[in-house]
C-alpha cells in the first residue's frame, strides 16, 4: 500500500523521470514546479511525502519547506540538493526536513529511501 507523493522541482525532465518511478510503484503521483506550487499542492492534495528541489524561481525549496512544516510538520520531506550544498543541507534538517539526497542521484536509492520513510510514518 503506497501512498501520495509531491514532486516539486523546476525542471520537467527531473519531474517526468520521478513521476514515472512512482506511479510504477503504485503512488498517486502530484507534480509541482516551485516552492509557492508546492505550498498549494499541499493544501490541495495532503501528499504523505514531499520530494523537494532547492534550486527552483519564485520560492526556492528551502523557505518552501520551512512553510510547509511550520503548517504540516508531520509530512516528511526530502530535500534534493545539488553536490556541495552543505549549508544548505544544514538549515533544511534544521527546518525539519527529513533526509537529504545530493543531485544526481541513483533513483533506485531515492525510491527506497521514499519507501522507507513511508514505511516508518504508517508502521
Amino acid at each position: 500500500m503506497t501512498g501520495k507523493i509531491l514532486i516539486v522541482d523546476d525542471q520537467k525532465g527531473v519531474r517526468r523521470l520521478l513521476e514515472e518511478l512512482f506511479k510504477k510503484e503504485g503512488w498517486e503521483v502530484n507534480m509541482a514546479m516551485d516552492g509557492k506550487d508546492a505550498i498549494e499542492k499541499v493544501e490541495e492534495k495532503q501528499p504523505d511525502i514531499i520530494l523537494m528541489d532547492v534550486k527552483m524561481p519564485n520560492m526556492n525549496g528551502l523557505e518552501a519547506s520551512q512553510v510547509i512544516l511550520e503548517k504540516h510538520g508531520n509530512i516528511p520531506i526530502i530535500m534534493m540538493t545539488a553536490y556541495g550544498e552543505i549549508e544548505v543541507v544544514k538549515k533544511a534538517l534544521d527546518a525539519g526536513v527529513k533526509k537529504c539526497i545530493t543531485k544526481p542521484f541513483d533513483i533506485m536509492v531515492l525510491r527506497d529511501m521514499v519507501n522507507s520513510i513511508f514505511n516508518e510514518q504508517t508502521a
